[in-house]
């Protein structure tokens, strides 16, 4: 196993709020994804989903060796609420963004990216089949 992972994560709702899901793939640094996840996570708002993702990712990434992880996201607000560069008005956004800093404490380095979402197909692709799936 690499000592970086590629971590692409999703997540939207279907309503805002509504019917929500995630998406996550995991990647070592020559492409091979070792890892994916598509879950129905509940009713939710679209942004609540990207957090969730990004824990969710936390989650399934545990027994795997690696120091550095790289996220991509094409959520352009929940990146920088992640980075500092926005504050987090939302007050059930916070106590993710805590769990997800806790969680980022283990790793030597870890990064947060935006991405347009044609960069992000697997993981949006994820969230939509775990839709789909729920919504028959």
């Amino acid at each position: 196993m690499s000592s970086k992972l590629i971590i692409h994560t999703d997540g939207g709702s279907r309503g805002n709020p509504g019917p929500a899901a995630i998406g996550v793939v995991v990647a070592d640094t020559s492409g091979q994804v070792v890892k994916e996840l598509a879950r129905c996570i509940g009713n939710t708002t679209n942004n609540q989903a990207e957090y969730q993702a990004v824990l969710a990712a936390f989650e399934l990434i545990q027994g795997l060796t690696a120091s550095e992880l790289d996220f991509y996201l094409d959520s352009e607000l929940v990146v920088k609420q992640l980075k500092g560069e926005y504050k987090i008005k939302n007050r059930d956004l916070a106590p993710l963004f805590v769990k997800i800093h806790n969680a980022s404490l283990s790793y030597k380095k870890v990064s947060f990216t935006h991405v347009r979402r044609e960069f992000n197909k697997a993981a949006d692709a994820l969230v939509n089949q775990a839709l789909d799936q729920q919504l028959k």
